[in-house]
């Protein structure tokens, strides 16, 4: 039986990564965050020394680097040839530049190359801003999730508080702002909504309603008659 793949897509603060690793969990699935191996490319740059692009020094990096991923006990543990870079996806000089990277097609690439590896012999929940749209158009189930900007902001301040970073909310709704221009407005793989995704609206919802809402759609869609 070929394995289900379950798509999650939507901007930065809307609950991805909460409700994909929901889901997966209640399924039984692996759970995948794109945006964790854009992160540790990202980590590989600063390391690097590349603090913004263009920097040609990017080039020669994307050959030297080895990106693979832990699913096994339902988390997802991201490693850069071979050393665990979990613990640093979060900071955020690797969250702005990740951001910038991923407009490079051959970043890209990479990146879609190691989500294909992982899915192609185990279902999987993944979670990113171009899954359904471009890496798995053919998903079973692709959902696109959106909230309020300011509710966005607010859970991200809460992270950024986990992390010993302490701007206020309108900062953070302000850099919010601008990834969601950069993400939507880039040329390749923009962050946009496939004309077949269930668009959830979680500004009110919380974690609990969003992973039960996903998993009753994915059950609709397995039942006869469903697809």
């Amino acid at each position: 039986m070929t394995p289900d793949i379950i798509a999650i897509d939507g901007p930065a603060g809307t609950g991805k990564t909460t409700s994909a690793a929901g889901v997966a969990h209640e399924l039984g699935f692996a759970y995948i965050d794109s945006g964790a191996v854009y992160r540790a490319i990202a980590v590989a740059a600063v390391d690097a020394g590349i603090e913004n692009l263009p920097d040609p020094r990017v080039d020669a990096l994307l050959t030297q680097v080895t990106v693979t991923a832990d699913t096994s006990a339902g988390l997802f543990r991201v490693f850069v040839n071979g050393d665990e870079v979990t613990a640093r996806l979060r900071e955020p000089r690797v969250s702005n530049l990740s951001s910038v990277l991923a407009v490079r097609v051959d970043v890209r690439e990479k990146v879609d190359r190691v989500l294909h590896r992982l899915a192609e012999s185990q279902s999987v929940v993944i979670e990113g801003r171009d899954i359904g749209t471009v890496v798995f158009p053919d998903a079973i189930l692709k959902i696109f999730l959106t909230a309020d900007r300011r509710e966005r902001a607010q859970r991200r301040l809460k992270d950024l508080e986990k992390l010993g970073s302490a701007p206020s909310v309108d900062e953070v709704e302000e850099e919010i702002a601008e990834r969601d221009s950069r993400d939507s407005g880039r040329a390749v793989a923009p962050l946009k909504r496939h004309p077949d995704a269930i668009v959830i609206d979680t500004t009110a919802m919380t974690p609990a309603e969003q992973i039960q809402c996903i998993v009753q759609a994915y059950r609709r869609r397995r039942a006869p008659g469903g697809l």
